[in-house]
């Protein structure tokens, strides 16, 4: 197929909706490689909780970004987006096109338009925020970003406290809305980006990720929370399927409580993320089914549409 640029095909769409064998798909059709931009995937020893690509997935198609870093590690936006565009800028010597997918929008963003420069946290704002989260728990953090900051209360995952912290801190040094921080200045890629995002019917997505719940407890996401709880304050274990889990094993709720939870949470991340994804003009929209050499075909055309 006739290519005009260097090009990324970010392949997008809330979680559940089918994204992986769409971009397996993708990728063996252009006979490239895949970057994974899922903030949870890229941690080990949680395959199961976060939906990581299997061993079978895996073996199709070369992936990046796959369980490369300890639950330990501190793992941002800005440190995928250096690392991202390194990995890029490799792999564009030897291939025309290079997949990337995943679910997580900051970091998407972060290597299609840079990250806002950002004031420093003074380290006494910092201890404040901390220790009253440390005292009043993750309930203190949500009531002070919905007072702070409303319209990032919209979009923000709302069970992460890293993420709510960021906003509390940033909003207290500079007495300003964190939201009214970020300029949205976008950084010119030295390559083109081409935008898809997968959507079902909202019955459909939500059916489809209760089902998706139970069949992670039956391949043992039950056990794998276990493996992890007594790591269970690390930043990396903040997230939808462990957290409810932990406050199980705490014995706050029975098994059954727990994964109704893990269900509504993820349908709320669903709902939210196609929020953030609507607001992007430059998104193609696919509807996401089996005819997938009919999307290949629309991607097609995307790639060749601005060739001269």
């Amino acid at each position: 197929m006739e290519q005009c640029s260097k090009t990324l095909v970010l392949i997008l769409g809330p979680t559940g909706v089918g994204k992986t064998e769409l971009s397996l798909r993708v990728a063996e059709h252009y006979g490239c490689p895949i970057l994974n931009c899922d903030s949870r995937q890229v941690f080990k020893s949680i395959p199961i909780g976060t939906a990581a690509p299997t061993k079978d997935e895996l073996s199709r198609v070369k992936h990046y970004f796959i369980a490369t870093r300890e639950l330990e590690e501190d793992y941002n936006a800005g440190q995928y987006e250096r690392d991202a565009l390194r990995v890029l800028e490799d792999l564009f010597r030897t291939h025309e096109v290079v997949v990337m997918t995943g679910g997580s929008m900051l970091y998407a963003d972060a290597v299609c338009y840079g990250l806002d420069e950002l004031p420093a946290v003074p380290a006494a704002i910092r201890r404040s925020v901390q220790e009253s989260y440390e005292k009043h728990g993750l309930t203190w953090l949500q009531t002070e970003v919905q007072r702070l900051d409303p319209n990032y209360w919209e979009e923000v995952d709302q069970q992460n406290p890293a993420r709510l912290a960021h906003c509390v801190e940033l909003s207290l040094t500079t007495g300003k809305p964190y939201s009214s921080l970020r300029t949205n200045t976008r950084v010119q890629r030295p390559f083109r980006i081409v935008k898809v995002a997968l959507e079902r019917p909202r019955e459909e997505l939500y059916d489809r990720i209760n089902r998706r719940v139970l069949q992670m407890i039956e391949e043992g996401l039950v056990e794998e929370a276990r493996s992890v709880y007594p790591k269970r304050h690390l930043n990396s274990l903040q997230t939808v399927g462990y957290r409810e889990l932990f406050s199980c094993f705490d014995g706050e709720y029975d098994l059954n409580r727990a994964i109704e939870l893990i269900q509504q949470n993820t349908r709320h991340y669903a709902k939210r993320q196609m929020t953030w994804f609507r607001r992007d003009q430059d998104i193609h929209w696919l509807k996401a089914n089996d005819d997938y050499e009919k999307n290949i075909h629309i991607i097609d055309h995307l790639l060749r549409a601005d060739c001269v």
